[in-house]
């Protein structure tokens, strides 16, 4: 099985997921988006795969950039998509993809949804 997380170490929900991953035997790609930020491409297929209806389903809406930027009220679904992209703080953590789907590990266990198949 092949598994990618989008990883923020210094979040405790994120290293539980990575926990829960590595003790199914699985190594999974990590991937540190706040280092290497997500592209809208990258956004637009997660969201495909979370089947999220709109891009502020994979928003962090308590962060202060997220009132900065005065995006609770942005109906544009291309600029919420950007913000995440020029913000990566913004973004859901953690989110972890196999081939087919994706899950946000909040809660971590979450990602047994994806360790069974």
């Amino acid at each position: 099985m092949s598994l990618t997380i989008y990883h923020n170490p210094r979040c405790s929900k994120s290293r539980q997921t990575l926990e829960i991953i590595r003790a199914a035997g699985i190594e999974p790609k990590i991937h540190l988006y706040l280092e290497n930020p997500l592209s809208r491409e990258d956004i637009t297929r997660l969201l495909g795969k979370l089947r999220y209806e709109q891009p502020r389903m994979l928003m962090r809406t308590g962060e202060a950039v997220y009132r900065e930027l005065n995006l609770k009220s942005e109906n544009d679904e291309m600029r919420l998509i950007d913000s995440m992209v020029s913000h990566p703080k913004l973004i859901e953590r953690p989110i972890v993809e196999d081939n087919l789907r994706a899950i946000v590990g909040r809660p971590p266990e979450n990602v047994q949804n994806l360790l069974k198949t």
